[in-house]
């Protein structure tokens, strides 16, 4: 299995120094296009309805049980980063802590996969995963990430998803209330003006 990964990462780690367009494209999926995560939720959450805002909470919630479950993994299993294997290029900075699984790719996926579970949800949902795919396919071009760490935030997430919107139902609920009341109180203003849904 080791060889297999070994393999697969050489096969897709950047052999030479990236073209400038290509390192920045490469860099922004690896580093940034995560934010997008959080960004879109809550801007979600300011223009749809009651149920699909439910939807968002287990999204939010699935991705937090998802980096949980990570932290528990590296506990139990610490797998080293290409670079500290001497493999293949890195060309992006990064602590040489356990690889597997992928914490970016854990909670975009984890998001991704609670919303596909929810029919009104269910475009979002796929949007995301193809976000997903392109920020795994950076971290591992950049020599940060072996492509089974990325399989590994594929179960993880997976199990995430199923956990909080099949077994978790008595937390959704009151995270749903205390984000709504939150929302309330801070979004007042704008919510009396019409510029976001009550």
């Amino acid at each position: 299995m080791e060889h297999l990964n070994d393999t697969l990462f050489l096969l897709l780690n950047a052999r030479a120094l990236p073209t400038p367009p290509m390192f920045a494209l490469a860099t922004f999926l690896a580093q940034y296009l995560i934010l997008a995560v959080p960004v879109g939720l809550v801007v979600a959450w300011m223009r749809v309805t009651e149920t699909q805002r439910r939807a968002l909470i287990a999204a939010a919630v699935a991705g937090v049980v998802g980096l949980a479950l990570n932290q528990a993994i590296g506990w139990v299993w610490q797998h080293p980063r290409p670079f500290v294997m001497g493999i293949g290029h890195t060309y992006l900075a990064h602590a040489a802590d356990s690889s597997f699984p992928s914490d970016h790719l854990t909670l975009i996926w984890s998001v991704a996969f609670a919303l596909v579970a929810n029919k009104r949800t269910r475009i979002a949902g796929i949007v995301t995963m193809m976000l997903g795919v392109s920020v795994a396919w950076a971290r591992i071009f950049l020599g940060v990430h072996f492509p089974l760490d990325m399989v590994g935030s594929v179960i993880v997430a997976g199990t995430a998803s199923w956990l909080v919107t099949q077994q978790m139902d008595w937390l959704l609920a009151p995270a749903f209330r205390l984000t709504m009341t939150i929302y309330h109180k801070i979004f007042a203003r704008f919510i009396d003006r019409g510029w976001v849904r009550a």
